[in-house]
Order: structure tokens, then sequence, then C-alpha cells
């Protein structure tokens, strides 16, 4: 009588109630109050060394690359830069082809018997300007000041100097040798002869300023 008065308790009738069957030690699942597996295991980190040098391996293989490439770039320029002096240079030889042609055929007229130099010097002249116009095409010019300009240091060469009552002086007297620039850069200063006054020509005593004059 006692039994049946224990199996009939609150907690007995309402868990039979329910239908629902007391919690079991065994089938609690494992990871209820364990950390998971997964947190647990931490991801492994890779060496720093190996790190390293694969790093060191890849800058390698770019600082190759680069010093190819800058190889390739400098022949390639050095390369087109000769193509491009030879080109310039093979299109001013054919504008001179007809200059050497009238050349030749100048000095073929002056060998005949009873050439007239007269003809043969004004066919020489029309060779000589056609040279200057084929020159001046390509940027050539000349520096051939006339008598009585002022002296340029940039574009005159004084050789000597010379009394002359008729230029000032320091103007230039005579031009001995003409003197040429390509495309406005100097290649070779007009050689000349600069005045030096009237009071030279004249044999009169410049005073130096910088000296007092005895008299």
């Amino acid at each position: 009588m006692a039994e049946d008065t224990a199996d009939n308790t609150p907690e007995k009738l309402k868990t039979e109630d329910s239908g629902l069957q007391p919690p079991d030690a065994a089938s609690t699942p494992a990871s209820v109050g364990a950390a998971p597996t997964a947190q647990a295991a931490a991801p492994a980190q890779e060496d720093p060394l190996a790190a390293a040098k694969r790093e060191a391996a890849d800058n390698y293989d770019r600082y190759v690359r680069a010093v190819a490439d800058l190889e390739n770039f400098r022949r390639r320029a050095t390369r087109e830069k000769d193509e491009i002096r030879q080109y310039a240079t093979a299109r001013v030889l054919e504008d001179l082809f007809p200059v050497l042609e009238a050349i030749a055929l100048g000095i073929d007229a002056a060998k005949k018997p009873g050439a007239d130099a007269t003809h043969i010097v004004d066919g020489m002249n029309m060779v000589l300007a056609q040279l200057k116009t084929t020159l001046a095409a390509h940027g050539l010019k000349e520096i051939n000041p006339p008598a009585g300009e002022k002296f340029d240091p940039h574009q005159h060469e004084a050789i000597s100097t010379q009394p002359r009552a008729e230029i000032a002086e320091g103007a230039i007297a005579q031009v001995f040798r003409i003197g040429y620039s390509l495309n406005g850069r100097m290649l070779r200063p007009a050689a000349v002869v600069v005045s030096s006054g009237a009071a030279a020509a004249a044999g009169a005593e410049i005073p130096n300023p910088k000296i007092p004059n005895p008299k």
C-alpha cells in the first residue's frame, strides 16, 4: 500500500500525463559542457622563414624581369636612333646627287678643247648656288657678316685687328672664313678681322682709361 502511494506522487503523475521520458544520462550529447573541436584546434601558422624565402624569391624574379625589360628597351632605343641617323644621312645624300652630277658635267666641259672659261665659271657659280640651296633646305645657314656689322662673339671669331678709318672701332672689317650653323646650333663661327677704328688708323695714341695719361 505504501508502494502504490509512492508511485502516485505529483512528479510521477505529471511525467506520465505528458508522455515525456525522464532525461537519461547516457543520451545526453557529449558536446554539452565541452568546447567544440573546431574551436579547440587552432589553424597551423606558416613558418616565418619559409614565408620570407618565398617573398625573396618573388622579388628576385620581378627584379630579373625588370632588368631584362630595361636592357631590351636600351637596345631598341639604340637601334632606332641609329636607323634615324642613317635615314637622315641618306636623305641628304639623295639631295646632293644632282649637285654631284652638275659638277661632273662642268669638269667634262672644262676638259674640252677650246672651252670658254667664262661659261665654265658661270656654270660653277650655278652649281655652287644649287649646293647652298640644297644644304639650306636641311637647316644649314651661312654666317657671312658684311663689313661694318657689330662683332658678335657668339657667331664671330676675331683673328686679328686692322685699322679702318671708314669702319667704327670694334666692327667687322673683313670676313676671312665663312661660318655655318645648323638649325640654330653653331657649327663653326665666322673668322673675321675687326676694325681698330680711325684713331688707330691715324696713328694717334689711345690713352688707357684705367691708367692716367702722363701728358
